[in-house]
């Protein structure tokens, strides 16, 4: 028999009290639930190492993957981090008066701003990035790169309809 995890127990005893209910559901969900809960702390401790918060790493690093010159505007930082235009703006300053990211005129519009990364906030999310996926790859150690990918398809196909491309 297959050694059983907590979620397992979790559905046997959810299957016992309430019979009439197709609780299968919890045998993939609710692990995805426990992992992201994994996950969070081992990104809050690899970006503390660096002394950045996840919702400074999600800016910076949406910065960093636009490539030179690592600008974005307000408004498609808001797309690439999937919060409000009150908290892009709080979250820019912030940055800002930690001099990790900058604002500048749009060259294309001078009405126009850009939030650019400085050279700090470069340093700190290529630090931060290479410690988390030391971490992630610590998080999957027991899979198979086969099992990876067929997990990452799995998973991708659950997310597809939610996606934002």
């Amino acid at each position: 028999m297959t050694e059983q995890d907590e979620v397992d127990h979790l559905v046997e005893a959810w299957s016992r009290q309430r019979p009439d209910l197709d609780v299968s559901p919890m045998q993939v969900l609710s692990r995805v639930t426990r992992l992201a809960r994994h996950l969070d702390r081992q990104r809050a401790e690899s970006f503390g190492r660096h002394g950045l918060e996840s919702w400074e790493f999600d800016v910076l690093a949406a910065l960093r993957r636009a490539g030179e010159p690592f600008r974005l505007s307000p408004g498609r930082l808001l797309k690439e981090t999937m919060v409000t235009s009150g908290t892009m703006t709080n979250r820019v300053d912030r940055l800002t008066e930690r001099a990790l990211v900058a604002r500048e005129h749009d060259p294309d519009d001078r009405r126009g701003v850009r939030v650019r990364l400085t050279e700090s906030g470069l340093a700190r999310v290529d630090a931060a990035l290479a410690d988390l996926l030391g971490a992630e790859r610590a998080l999957l150690r027991g899979l198979s790169r086969a099992d990876q990918q067929t997990l990452a398809a799995t998973l991708r196909g659950l997310l597809l309809p939610y996606s934002q491309t």
